[in-house]
């Protein structure tokens, strides 16, 4: 069976949110003549979002957008790092950076070639403006951008899911989530969605292993998203 649409993961799955970063903060640091271990930061910064947003789900803060949870995770590094002499706007610029990230080498190619076929849209708990920035940044041809925001409920939240699906007006059997997590998959699963796991070797920088995924765990597994178009192609044919 063939989904009729397409939801995907964005961070790490679509773009190289790591290396993107990287340079981003290597660029704040030139301007700024500071020298850091840019590498650990932009992990650092990455590692602050899983715990955010568990405050946000375990109601600890109220509902907040994805921008607001990386602003405070920057400001407390910054504060880590000795880094106080920055204006307001040098740091809303660089939390901004999530706004900029750029996509895999595959990304848009493979997009593309999906979007003849189905609906694309984004799943992802960036907020909508992050996502729409994003999309126009990297030259990603969304059909929708579909956002945890719109639910008030973050990933691996079964509404963010089937809202999803009850947007696009299809069942949840009819939506196939694309990602590179399978923690992502398997709640996307778990709520009756179709799911494809892509593997992205270079999200954690090199040496990172890949996460172990069972034989016949995901409906699909793809080396990138051309690979992904040409095997939903066989299946359609």
């Amino acid at each position: 069976m063939l989904p009729r649409a397409l939801a995907f993961d964005v961070f790490g799955t679509v773009v190289d949110w790591r290396g993107s970063i990287i340079g981003e903060l290597a660029k704040f640091g030139t301007a700024h003549g500071l020298q850091r271990d840019w590498a650990t930061f932009a992990d650092e910064w990455r590692n602050g979002y899983a715990p955010a947003m568990d405050r946000v789900r375990k109601g600890e803060l109220p509902w907040t957008r994805i921008d607001a949870l990386h602003r405070g995770i920057l400001d407390e590094l910054l504060q880590r790092a000795g880094i106080d002499s920055v204006s307001e706007a040098d740091v809303d610029h660089l939390n901004r950076a999530w706004h900029r990230l750029d996509p895999w080498p595959d990304s848009v190619e493979g997009l593309t070639r999906l979007k003849r076929r189905f609906i694309i849209t984004t799943l992802s708990n960036g907020n909508v403006s992050l996502l729409t920035n994003m999309a126009k940044h990297a030259g990603l041809p969304w059909d929708c951008v579909i956002s945890a925001e719109l639910f008030h409920h973050y990933k691996p939240d079964p509404q963010a899911y089937l809202g999803c699906a009850d947007l696009l007006d299809v069942a949840p059997g009819e939506l196939m989530l694309v990602a590179t997590h399978p923690s992502d998959l398997r709640a996307a699963r778990a709520s009756g969605l179709m799911t494809a796991y892509v593997k992205r070797p270079l999200e954690f920088g090199e040496g990172h292993h890949l996460p172990a995924v069972d034989d016949g765990e995901f409906d699909l597994i793809a080396d990138d998203f051309l690979d992904l178009a040409e095997q939903l192609n066989r299946l359609g044919s």
